[in-house]
């Protein structure tokens, strides 16, 4: 088992031969920097509740297709319809979560930049758990249950959710029965993704919902970029640049687009996390890492826990402080159709 001790870095030893640098003191600052990104935008404004299950389900239902037709005077009524004939269940596994954590007791006595005691790497551990949460939300992951030997239950993602099968994209998920399924045109998974297009997506949300919602795109580092770019490119096919008056005085332009208001929503533009994205593995068969995003309506998206996230301390054998932060969730969608992504920016 590895574990943090005071003897893995350059330990002092006895050196000769190296001149007058051989007295020479450290200068190490008490600054600890963490060199990756660890924000989780789509864990933090999921809606969180509690489960009792290791298959959380929920009921969808829809209303029917408006008519037109009118009613004739003086006729009864005599054929009756079943209102909740179109009710469907859905749900999702629980997923567990784990990370330990480890510090010998001769690191624990000794200071060290950071620190870098039990406290810390507990505190470390929970970060990186947050984080593969957000990952495997983000994910392709099919949905699989325990099979008791080496087969954990696993949670379906974001990406599977509202796959459609259209070019560009992965399998569907048929279990999802098909009036609740994402319409393709929620998303874009192959050609040029322009403005014209992310309106396309907005719109056909807005017809699922009939709501003028506010949206969330949790973008990753190229489609972020290309988002920004609405602000500094016509949405003609050559992409011409667009000019501008502007004050001289004011010292400063802004094309970075943090929130895009369109005919059929306010979407706000929000940074994904780049390693989660990457770690998912979210994007389709023609997109590229960085093209990845998810147009979330967050009142139909939540985090349902069966085992909150929580710390536990193992017995010191001897060693040294031990213990291990897990949880247990799954990602509900509660709408599939609310939703939307994009996965390819290439021509």
């Amino acid at each position: 088992m590895s574990f943090s001790d005071t003897f893995t870095p350059n330990a002092p030893s006895r050196v000769t031969g190296q001149g007058s640098a051989i007295s020479n003191r450290e200068d190490l600052t008490d600054v600890l920097s963490i060199l990756a990104p660890e924000e989780t935008p789509i864990l933090s404004s999921a809606s969180k509740s509690g489960a009792s299950s290791t298959f959380v389900e929920w009921t969808v239902d829809k209303l029917d297709d408006p008519t037109t037709t009118g009613v004739s005077e003086g006729v009864d009524v005599l054929n009756f319809s079943d209102k909740f004939a179109g009710r469907a269940r859905l749900g999702n596994y629980i997923q567990k979560f784990r990370k330990d954590y480890m510090v010998s007791d001769l690191q624990e006595a000794i200071d060290s930049v950071g620190p870098a005691k039990v406290a810390q790497a507990e505190a470390k551990a929970i970060r990186e758990l947050k984080r593969n949460i957000e990952a495997a939300i983000a994910s392709n992951n099919a949905m699989q249950a325990e099979n008791g030997t080496n087969q954990p239950y696993q949670m379906q993602g974001l990406g599977k959710w509202l796959a459609t099968g259209a070019t560009g994209d992965i399998a569907a998920d048929t279990d999802i029965p098909a009036d609740y399924r994402t319409p393709a045109a929620n998303n874009h998974t192959t050609g040029d993704f322009t403005e014209s297009s992310f309106n396309a997506q907005i719109s056909s949300i807005f017809r699922q919902t009939g709501n003028v919602d506010n949206l969330m795109l949790v973008a990753d580092t190229n489609l972020r970029r290309e988002i920004s770019d609405f602000a500094r490119t016509s949405a003609t096919a050559d992409k011409s640049e667009r000019t501008f008056n502007f004050d001289g005085n004011a010292g400063e332009i802004k094309f970075s687009v943090d929130l895009y208001q369109s005919d059929h929503g306010v979407v706000s533009i929000v940074n994904a996390n780049p390693a989660c994205f990457s770690a998912a593995g979210a994007q389709g068969s023609t997109g590229a890492v960085g093209d990845v995003g998810y147009i979330i309506n967050p009142e139909y998206v939540g985090v349902n826990e069966l085992i909150p996230m929580g710390s536990t301390r193992l017995p010191n054998l001897g060693g040294g402080e031990r213990g291990f932060v897990d949880c247990a969730l799954t990602l509900a969608v509660y709408h599939p159709q609310a939703h939307g992504k994009i996965t390819d920016l290439s021509a």
